[in-house]
């Protein structure tokens, strides 16, 4: 049999595969993976002393004082507005639930992403988003590739309505940042519109792409149709409105709704970039720099704190206990998935 022979690479190829064997060989380096811990340490210990500076500078004495003084309506209102967004975001798994096909129930599927949420809110992206659901779905006898997807699909689901959101907010209604920041209004405008771009490319692709499907590391991706990305994008989008509107309700009204949002989802990028445990101190510091003239800081601090009780640590209780409620439970949610109704058997994406 004649052997045909491999063309030869080209020159850009070669190039290619060379920076890749580089880079590959440097990352093996003995000393690799301490330096990442090495800097990873050293952002840490910044991002803290910033905070810890910060911190020292605030009348604690008058932000109680501030917080005793809140009406109980606000609170209730805030409370309301807190758990709405919790009930809308444990629906993005449904999501997951129509593209993968999979069998369980949808309150159970509602439940794990609540879970999920609020230990990814308190303690981080491993522990929430991945750790809770890979814990939970498996025990309920989902298969890995299956989580991933569902994983993968209420992530782009929260994002979506983020760029949206943000991208509209830093286009039509910019506000001035510190002068530290080194972002004036033009490059804000800027960054929305790229940020609007990209959430139109998604939604065109889902409209218009004759490809639907690829595969990435041995996982297979679909495309939606443009009905459910647009289900997507309008889930999220309103996730994050409300939340918005809770940030609002407790600065008593004293910034408009567009400055409260555009300055909430700024804090919410900055604080998982940080890496620190539920961005603490980071969203605090954000709204200082920002909105600290016109009000004091006491008041902003006391608004935040009343935002993360509603929205981070109330929310962790119950799902704390939830979640010990599903693990002892396990076996028996595992046995309703064969026999619970399922409108939705037979897909296999999302169409």
């Amino acid at each position: 049999m004649t052997q045909v022979a491999a063309a030869p690479a080209s020159p850009q190829a070669a190039q290619a595969a060379q920076k890749r064997s580089w880079f590959v060989g440097f990352t093996r380096k003995p000393w690799w993976p301490w330096s990442k811990r090495i800097v990873v340490l050293g952002f840490l210990a910044f991002v803290i002393t910033l905070l810890v500076i910060q911190a020292r500078a605030i009348d604690w004495s008058d932000v109680m004082t501030t917080l005793r003084a809140y009406p109980l309506k606000v609170l209730l209102l805030g409370a309301v507005l807190a758990a709405s967004s919790h009930l809308i975001y444990s629906t993005f798994d449904l999501v997951g639930r129509h593209y993968t096909g999979h069998k369980l129930p949808a309150p159970t599927v509602m439940a794990i992403a609540f879970v999920s949420y609020a230990f990814n809110l308190n303690l981080g992206t491993i522990v929430g988003a991945l750790g809770m659901r890979v814990r939970l779905y498996s025990r309920l006898g989902l298969e890995a590739a299956t989580i991933a997807r569902i994983v993968g699909s209420s992530m782009l689901t929260n994002w979506l309505g983020y760029f949206l959101l943000a991208g509209s907010a830093f286009l039509i209604w910019p506000f001035k940042l510190p002068d530290t920041w080194h972002l004036g209004i033009a490059a804000l405008r800027s960054i929305g519109g790229v940020l609007v771009l990209i959430t139109l490319a998604y939604l065109a692709s889902c409209a218009f792409s004759k490809r639907r499907e690829w595969t990435v590391r041995g996982q297979e991706i679909s495309l939606p149709t443009l009905p459910v990305a647009l289900i997507q994008l309008a889930m999220s989008c309103a996730n994050w409105a409300v939340m918005g509107a809770t940030m609002y309700v407790l600065l008593l009204g004293k910034v408009s709704y567009p400055m409260a949002l555009g300055v909430l989802l700024i804090g919410a990028v900055a604080g998982l970039l940080s890496r620190v445990p539920a961005g603490l101190g980071v969203l605090e510091a954000v709204f200082i720099a920002v909105l600290s003239p016109p009000l004091g800081n006491s008041a902003l601090i006391a608004a935040v704190l009343c935002y993360r009780a509603m929205y981070y640590w109330a929310p962790l209780a119950v799902a704390g206990a939830l979640y010990l409620l599903m693990e002892l439970n396990a076996k028996n949610l595992a046995a309703t998935k064969a026999t619970a109704p399922d409108a939705i058997n037979g897909t296999n994406g999302l169409a």
